[in-house]
C-alpha cells in the first residue's frame, strides 16, 4: 500500500492553534463507515449516538511538561529537550535538538543548574539517553522548568497547561496528549454514565510514533515504536460485559483503540493486562474489540490516518476529509472531532 494514498489537501488556516473555551462546544462529524454517509453535529450531541449497555473507553494517561530549555556547559549553546521514556536511576530517553551538538559526555543545564543533565548513550533513530541530577522532587522541579510538548504545528503559546490534558488525566507519562479525549467535559460524562453508559479507563503513555512521520515508501515497511499501556481488571469487567451483553465498545482515540487491540485475546475479550505495544493498525486489519470510534481529524500520510481507515474503510475517510476541508472543520491536536459509527 502505498503511504501517499493516506495524502488530502488540508489549507493551513485550517490547523487549530488554540482549544476552544468550551471543550464540548467543538465541531462533531458522525461518519457512517457502511455508507459513508457524513452528519454534522457538536461534540454535546455525542450521547445522543452512545446506548445503554454500550461502553465508553478512555485512556487516563496525563502528560508531562515534557519540553526543556536548556544550554549546553561550557559553550552555552541552547539546547531543546524533549522527554520520552523513564528508564531507571534518573536516566531518560529523549529527543534532543540540535542533535549534532550532543555527544556522549555533553553535558546540559536547566533552569540555572537547578536540573543537569549528562548524555551517557546514542540509541536508536539518534535519541539520546541522559541521566539527570538535581535535589529534591523531579516531578516538582519538571513542573517548574518544563513547558507542554504541543506538537511542532501549533506555534501559539498555550496559556493554561491544562487545556493540553483531558479532565480524566491520572498517570503522568506521555509525550502529547490523547486528543479526541480533549472534548470532554465532567458534565458530559455525568450525562453519558446516567444513560446507562459504563466508562472503562485504560492507559496508553503516548510516545515517540505521535512524532514520527512515515518515511516509507509503503505502509508495511512502517516500523511504530513501543508504548507502554495497561488494563487493570476492574476496567476489562466493564469492556468484556458490554460485548458479552450485544454492547458497543467506543474508544476514544487511537491510543484507546491500540490498547485494546493490542490486548485482545481470539474470543474478542479483553484481558486485564499491561506491557508495551508497537500494534500498526492500516487497512486490512480485523478489528477484535473496538466496535466505534472517537478521533480528531489527523495529519495526511499519518499512522492515524490509517487506523481511521482501517475501520471506516480508507475511501470513506477521505471522502468525509474533504467534506471536512469543505465545511470549515478544526483540524488536529486542538481541532473538531469525528464519530465512526
Amino acid at each position: 500500500m502505498d503511504v501517499k494514498d493516506f495524502d488530502y489537501e488540508l489549507p493551513q488556516e485550517l490547523i487549530a492553534q488554540d482549544p476552544l473555551e468550551d471543550r464540548s462546544s467543538s465541531r462533531l462529524m458522525v461518519l457512517d463507515r457502511q455508507t459513508g454517509a457524513v452528519t454534522h453535529k457538536v461534540f454535546k450531541d455525542i450521547a445522543d449516538y452512545l446506548q445503554p449497555g454500550d461502553c465508553l473507553v478512555i485512556n487516563n494517561t496525563k502528560v508531562i511538561p515534557a519540553r526543556l530549555f536548556g544550554v549546553r556547559v561550557g559553550t552555552e549553546a541552547k539546547i531543546e529537550l524533549l522527554l520520552l521514556h523513564r528508564h531507571e536511576n534518573d536516566v531518560w530517553e529523549t529527543l534532543v535538538k540540535p542533535g549534532k551538538k550532543c555527544r556522549i559526555g555533553t553535558q546540559i543545564s536547566f533552569g540555572d543548574g537547578l536540573l543537569m543533565g549528562e548524555i551517557i548513550d546514542v540509541i536508536e533513530d539518534g535519541n539520546r539517553l541522559i541521566r539527570f541530577c538535581y535535589e529534591g522532587i523531579f516531578e516538582e522541579i519538571l513542573d517548574r522548568l518544563g513547558q507542554m510538548p504541543l506538537p511542532p504545528y501549533i506555534t501559539h503559546q498555550l496559556q493554561d497547561k491544562n487545556r493540553y490534558q483531558t479532565v480524566y488525566a491520572k498517570y503522568d507519562g506521555s509525550a502529547a496528549a490523547p486528543t479526541a479525549g480533549l472534548h470532554f467535559t465532567p458534565e458530559l460524562l455525568d450525562t453519558i454514565r446516567a444513560k446507562g453508559i459504563s466508562v472503562a479507563e485504560v492507559t496508553l503513555h503516548v510516545g515517540l510514533g505521535t512524532f514520527r512521520p512515515v518515511k516509507a515508501d509503503t505502509v508495511e515497511e512502517h516500523h511504530m515504536h513501543s508504548e507502554f499501556y495497561q488494563i487493570d481488571q476492574s476496567e476489562a469487567d466493564k469492556i468484556n460485559a458490554a460485548k458479552a451483553a450485544g454492547g458497543r465498545v467506543i474508544a476514544v482515540g487511537t491510543t484507546s483503540t491500540r490498547t485494546l487491540e493490542s490486548a485482545a485475546l481470539a474470543d474478542g475479550t479483553v484481558p486485564a493486562k499491561s506491557g508495551w505495544t508497537d500494534i500498526f493498525i492500516y487497512p486490512g486489519y480485523t478489528f477484535q474489540v473496538v466496535d466505534a470510534l472517537i478521533t480528531n481529524f489527523h495529519l495526511p500520510q499519518s499512522t492515524l490516518v490509517m487506523l481511521v481507515s482501517a475501520l471506516a474503510g480508507r475511501e470513506h475517510v477521505l471522502q468525509a476529509y474533504e467534506e471536512a476541508v469543505k465545511e470549515r472543520y478544526r483540524f488536529f491536536s486542538f481541532g473538531d472531532a469525528m464519530l465512526i459509527l
